[in-house]
């Protein structure tokens, strides 16, 4: 068993993670007023090519992004697949998200080794104070959300932030 499933194991829980309103939307579009005026004419074909299976199609018929699972790759797929282009490799950036760590419910601020959020970071956005006291820098952090669902104590929330008009590219 790795550390990463017997922490899960130790500190699983039935409540599921809050979800936070504000939409997270995929890395790929201009303006949040697409979302509205054309998604509404899709099946949702963005959440049928994700391969992370992270998109998920509100009752609006808008995509947002859940990292209850699992987290996003930068794929492509869902910009692709979109075909009124709200969606767009032309405006491929980060998640629209700040991630966090609670540092009263983390392993490592309450100094238990542990490191299940910096091994799936791609970007090592995840630092460390020695071994301990881990932070997210927001500097570096893509929003891609491995950290979330892979933290044992859902120590790891994130909240939506307003996308700046010229936000540089991945």
């Amino acid at each position: 068993m790795k550390r990463r499933e017997l922490f899960s194991s130790l500190f699983s829980s039935k409540e599921k993670r809050e979800f936070n309103q504000e939409f997270i939307r995929p890395p790929y579009f201009s303006n949040e007023d697409s979302f509205h005026k054309e998604c509404i004419k899709c099946e949702g074909k963005c959440s049928t090519v994700c391969e992370e299976n992270i998109i998920v199609i509100h009752t609006d018929k808008t995509p947002y992004l859940n990292f209850d699972q699992s987290g996003c790759t930068f794929c492509d797929a869902c910009a692709k697949e979109c075909p009124f282009e709200v969606l767009s490799l032309e405006f491929k950036s980060q998640v629209n998200a700040v991630f966090e760590i609670d540092m009263l419910k983390c392993l490592s601020w309450n100094s238990t080794m542990c490191f299940s959020c910096k091994d799936p970071c791609f970007s090592n956005a995840i630092e460390f104070l020695g071994m301990f006291r881990p932070t997210i820098n927001t500097n570096i952090c893509t929003g891609c959300g491995f950290c979330v669902n892979i933290c044992p104590t859902k120590a790891i929330s994130y909240k939506k932030i307003e996308k700046e008009e010229n936000e540089s590219d991945l």
